[in-house]
């Protein structure tokens, strides 16, 4: 069955267009409430959101829904994503969702649901959703509508779950850190996290007035961090998207680090501690010179297809902890059951506390491949995957980087594009493939 409304990480648009919209999010609430009350006789949900403006209006809307389907309602207000999967799981709930475009602009929204285990649901039960929007309303009768009410103190809940996951026997004291929340979800929890650890604390996109969202700052907009972290003179700093489950990291110097690199200090900091390491997952975009790195220290690295749930599914299917995306989306299964960029930082920062070295140090054996990627078009009707001049400079180019690089071209799943990446030892010949290869398609 193809999903009408799910993408690949829940249902996202641009408000006040369809699916964003009030009577759209009543729908889905009804519809998702209904599917709960299969096996459940009074389920209860916890939703929580990100600064967006339009929160407010899909979270009243989303309320009715889960009202009128007979399930209760726990309000959290602003909380990262992997905070309300947090509190899913210790609040006993049935369901959580988050109210979010992630990393997208203000006028765009969205929701996601996690199970009562704190984990991304299957395709089967967005199906089961779907088929349930398509039929008739069930209301129920007034003595059997939900209630709802707020939580206390989630976002402090939080911050305490956030501590627990760094070694109860180390400090931040010492530390000067830079916290971009992004104007995000995290904006009045990330900044106490670390300043509760020790750590000496300053922020920069922490005031958020339901617009400024990812407005130039946060994970996607590094180069204010990175400005933030010279101009003060801080030892590190620590960038997160509008719903916190995304990592960028910046050095004293201004150095950028991304989420390969991030990946590859967190399992190698276990391998120092002794702690066994199986293998990583990463995806088709993950940096090789990671991948090369790895294989040094005997770890394997599998890659998943992009996406952070693709990446979970891969761990969970081999029963591994770690794994991640270039852009941020980090797992430690042995910490959270979901990407949390807060938690992620406190991993990197137990592993320079821990090893006595900066970040750079730390990837002293990583030699990241110039990687160059080019967006094509595609003209209505062209099928890249029989386009036979595409195939025949796609062998010639990858019998000429044999040994010295690789190539990837894929579809994208919102656009009609094609996405051509070359990564390659010189950073010319990587452009010049990549080059090469897009202009086979014109």
């Amino acid at each position: 069955m193809s999903r009408q409304h799910f993408g690949t990480d829940g249902i996202r648009g641009t408000v006040g267009q369809s699916p964003i919209t009030p009577d759209f999010m009543l729908r889905l609430g009804h519809a998702v409430g209904g599917v709960l009350r299969r096996d459940i006789q009074r389920p209860t949900v916890l939703i929580g959101k990100d600064t967006r403006l339009s929160g407010y209006m899909i979270e009243s809307a989303l309320q009715a829904g889960f009202s009128s389907a007979g399930v209760d309602v726990l309000l959290t207000g602003p909380l990262p994503t992997p905070g309300v999967a947090y509190l899913t799981r210790a609040l006993r709930v049935d369901l959580g969702v988050v109210i979010s475009a992630s990393h997208n602009p203000f006028n765009d929204n969205g929701v996601k649901f996690f199970s009562a285990q704190g984990q991304k649901l299957p395709d089967e039960w967005e199906q089961a959703v779907e088929l349930a929007l398509d039929g008739p309303a069930q209301w129920v009768g007034s003595a059997a509508l939900g209630k709802a009410r707020r939580v206390d103190d989630a976002s402090g809940r939080y911050i305490e779950f956030c501590k627990s996951t760094f070694a109860s026997d180390m400090s931040l004291k010492g530390l000067k850190l830079v916290v971009d929340a992004a104007h995000g979800a995290a904006y009045h929890v990330a900044p106490d996290v670390f300043h509760e650890l020790g750590a000496q604390v300053s922020t920069i996109g922490c005031s958020p007035d339901g617009m400024n969202i990812n407005d130039g700052v946060g994970a996607t907009s590094p180069a204010a961090l990175v400005a933030a972290v010279k101009a003060q003179g801080a030892d590190y700093g620590i960038a997160l998207d509008g719903d916190a489950d995304r990592l960028q990291w910046v050095d004293r110097h201004g150095r950028l680090y991304n989420g390969d690199e991030i990946l590859y200090v967190m399992a190698t900091d276990r391998l120092a501690a002794g702690q066994p390491v199986p293998g990583v997952v990463g995806t088709l975009m993950t940096n090789l010179g990671v991948e090369q790195a790895l294989q040094r220290q005997s770890i394997p690295l599998v890659r998943a297809k992009v996406g952070d749930r693709y990446v979970l599914e891969e761990l969970q299917a081999r029963g591994w902890q770690l794994g991640g995306e270039g852009s941020g989306h980090l797992l430690a299964l042995d910490r959270h059951t979901t990407g949390d960029g807060i938690v992620s930082a406190l991993q990197v920062l137990q592993a320079i506390q821990r090893r006595g070295q900066d970040i750079h140090a730390l990837l002293d054996d990583v030699k990241l491949f110039p990687q160059t990627l080019i967006n094509v078009r595609l003209s209505d009707g062209v099928d890249w995957k029989s386009h036979v001049k595409l195939a025949a400079e796609t062998q010639a180019v990858e019998a000429e980087l044999s040994g010295r690089g690789r190539v990837l071209i894929r579809a994208s799943g919102t656009e009609p594009l094609l996405r051509i990446m070359v990564e390659a030892d010189d950073a010319l010949l990587a452009r010049r493939s990549a080059e090469r290869l897009a202009a086979a398609l014109s």
